[in-house]
């Protein structure tokens, strides 16, 4: 097994035809087939079907190349570190964005590390909290925002804590007083996030502890599509005050705070405790940083209250 067979492996699932990926990495056909026949052989597995559409991986082939993908990144990270640009730091670093904390974020965290540090190559990876920790811990991000826990083996940093809110259609006329009981939230339909996520473990759990049940009516894993079901008037939902501020503000949303204290959570920063991490990494976790506190400051993070340095 080598990175040509891997390289190869990779482009022809991504482009599903050999002539296509044979194009894109340069090579001859015959050459491309072979490298692939080659990986085939060495894992005594079949990695792709032909079918209707092209080039198909088997569920084995499916399995190799999410290992693939992870070596060829490992091995672009270690080139760009030992090899950066004369005088700076360098390197890639991936790093895991909450869906909640994107918009407020991406945008100055990256700007800020293209100015300071123009060697580095930023990879943005958004997702739920059950997915960041799976990421992390697979070794998928370098870092990344999780809402607080204390995962195996990780180092982790408190930053601040987030207030989540009652979410509803503008109609139902939601305002910042009075906060709302979880009773009043658990009588309407409701849009749940899917699993694993930390907002719908604690609301579910906040709602057994009262004896409450949800009327659920959908779940998903976008954001976007929540938020846009609770718009359509199909059901409300609770959401960090920051994936919301922005709708409501346009009057496309309405909602309010939580009167239970247990709908604040800290959102902490996580790295891995078994890896030493880069000096890439400790410049973009710095920006980070900054960026963050920048953000509560200034107000432009809705329900925030900076923590980081403070006892729980």
């Amino acid at each position: 097994m080598d990175l040509k067979q891997l390289r190869a492996l990779t482009t022809v699932a991504e482009t599903g035809n050999v002539t296509r990926a044979a194009t894109l990495l340069n090579i001859v056909q015959p050459a491309l087939s072979r490298q692939l026949r080659l990986l085939e052989e060495d894992l005594g597995v079949t990695l792709f079907e032909r079918g209707r559409r092209g080039m198909e991986l088997t569920p084995a082939g499916r399995r190799m190349l999410d290992h693939a993908r992870q070596i060829l990144d490992q091995v672009e990270k270690a080139r760009a570190e030992v090899t950066p640009s004369a005088g700076s730091v360098g390197g890639i670093v991936v790093l895991g964005l909450l869906a909640s904390t994107a918009t407020v974020l991406s945008g100055a965290l990256v700007a800020a590390v293209r100015e300071r540090y123009p060697g580095i190559r930023l990879r943005l990876l958004v997702g739920y909290d059950g997915q960041l920790l799976e990421w992390l811990e697979n070794g998928i991000v370098d870092a990344t925002l999780l809402y607080e826990q204390t995962p195996a083996s990780t180092t982790v940093r408190p930053l601040l804590e987030a207030e989540l809110w009652a979410v509803a259609p503008a109609a139902a006329g939601l305002t910042r007083q009075p906060s709302l009981r979880v009773e009043t939230v658990a009588a309407h339909p409701f849009i749940f996030p899917s699993a694993p996520h930390r907002v719908r473990t604690l609301t579910e759990q906040a709602a057994a502890r009262r004896g409450l049940a949800f009327q659920v009516v959908a779940e998903t894993n976008s954001l976007d599509v929540q938020k846009g079901l609770v718009a359509a008037g199909l059901g409300w939902t609770i959401l960090p005050a920051v994936a919301v501020s922005a709708e409501v503000e346009r009057g496309v949303l309405s909602a309010a705070p939580l009167s239970d204290r247990t709908f604040r959570r800290r959102i902490v920063l996580a790295n891995s405790g078994n890896r030493q991490p880069t000096e890439a990494l400790q410049c973009v976790i710095e920006v980070l940083v900054e960026c963050m506190r920048k953000a509560v400051k200034e107000r432009r993070w809705a329900g925030a209250r900076w923590v980081q340095g403070k006892k729980a």
